[in-house]
């Protein structure tokens, strides 16, 4: 069995789609034979997910810091929780326990989870693949910036490659499938 940590928001958005393709994305989940692990609570795309994997018969695997525990956000029915003191800790576990990471839509914090996941990757500190689940063009803007540090001179044409986009988990299954870990960065 694979995991698969997943960044998400604890809010759902304010466009239907992005908790259809939440839902969607535990299906496929469940389908392709991926654990869940993620932030463990109970609300937001967060919720959705973690209840569709293990609706589906599927692990969901939560990683909480104990501040967060004590505003009972926590998801009460899923297969694991691991309680950890802060989000430094809960970052380090996330990455610990997963083959690949994903990001699906959210606000500041998942941005900041799947960009030192993306970073850490860069040096060495793991060897797995991150993707961000594009939903409707979601990360357009992102992917853009991407593109413009490698036309800047800060980013590598080939650790570019390495950082995928896409809203077709056919093609995701495919990045991830196929992925080879990018170069160690050495410094010059």
């Amino acid at each position: 069995m694979k995991r698969m940590a997943v960044y998400c928001g604890a809010s759902v958005g304010n466009k239907a789609i992005y908790q259809e393709q939440t839902k969607v994305l535990g299906q496929w989940m469940t389908n392709n034979k991926y654990d869940l692990v993620y932030g463990g609570g109970n609300v937001g795309l967060m919720g959705i997910l973690a209840d569709t994997v293990i609706d589906n018969g599927g692990k969901a695997i939560g990683v909480m810091p104990k501040f967060l525990m004590e505003r009972e956000l926590a998801h009460q029915a899923i297969t694991e929780m691991h309680i950890v003191t802060d989000m430094h800790e809960r970052k380090r576990k996330m990455i610990d326990l997963a083959d690949c990471y994903l990001a699906l839509p959210g606000g500041p914090g998942t941005l900041e989870e799947i960009s030192e996941v993306v970073s850490w990757g860069r040096v060495g500190e793991h060897q797995n693949p991150c993707v961000f689940f594009n939903v409707e063009g979601y990360y357009d803007l992102l992917a853009e910036f991407f593109d413009k540090m490698v036309r800047d001179g800060f980013l590598t044409e080939a650790d570019r490659a390495k950082i995928f986009f896409s809203e077709d988990l056919d093609a995701i299954q495919a990045f991830i499938a196929t992925f080879t870990p990018p170069t160690i960065r050495q410094y010059k």
